[in-house]
């Protein structure tokens, strides 16, 4: 599965700009008074504009999986690093074959870049904005996880991630290029103590050499 396109809310476009641009480096595709829209590697990342709604999301960026530390080095000069367990800040998903580590957006948006170990995909090119690969990952909220599971496998055949076993909150459906991340209202957003809600999203992506859409209303 890949993720094409990322739609989300943002309470003020022109802050997001800024810190999209100036900590990240992504490219500007587009914009317009109430929207703007990245590169962020094969995935058009499009922020629009709601009005106090203080919207809040958990997604990832895939990175070269040889450039975790270059990478590290890179947006810890820009803003602050989480740490996972402290005082470490590089989270290992041994499961997964990966490891990642996160920090906040202007929005509070929890941020991943992640770099799975078994995908092809090095680089030998220093490490910049230019160097993401993708979003590939965006977490869904809802009351009944396990219900939500099997309405996306009906509706658009998504199965449940072969490297992470389903639990009663939390079931990771895709592959190792895209996964949609299902997490119960009110369930922690690792790592933080944010609390998961559920807000507006619109995602295109493909699966199976099909090209779906999914909007959750929030």
């Amino acid at each position: 599965m890949n993720i094409l396109e990322l739609e989300l809310l943002t309470d003020s476009i022109t802050e997001t700009e800024l810190f999209y641009t100036d900590v990240i480096r992504l490219k500007t595709i587009s914009k317009t008074n109430s929207s703007v829209s990245f590169a962020a590697g094969s995935t058009k990342l499009t922020f629009r504009s709601s009005e106090n709604l203080k919207p809040v999301y958990h997604f990832a960026f895939d990175i070269p999986n040889n450039k975790l530390l270059e990478a590290f080095a890179w947006i810890e000069k820009k803003t602050e690093i989480m740490e996972v367990v402290p005082p470490e800040k590089i989270a290992d998903f041994y499961n997964w074959n990966a490891k990642s580590f996160y920090f906040y957006d202007n929005n509070g948006n929890i941020l991943e870049f992640i770099a799975r170990f078994s995908l092809d995909n090095a680089s030998e090119k220093p490490f910049d904005g230019l160097s993401i690969l993708s979003v590939s990952e965006i977490g869904f909220v809802t009351k009944n996880v396990s219900k939500f599971s099997d309405e996306m496998f009906k509706e658009y055949g998504l199965s449940v991630f072969s490297k992470q076993p389903k639990l009663e909150k939390f079931i990771v459906l895709g592959t190792d290029t895209g996964l949609f991340i299902l997490v119960e209202e009110n369930r922690d957003w690792y790592p933080t103590h944010q609390k998961a809600k559920s807000f507006w999203t619109k995602v295109v992506f493909s699966n199976n050499d099909k090209t779906k859409e999914i909007e959750i209303l929030g």
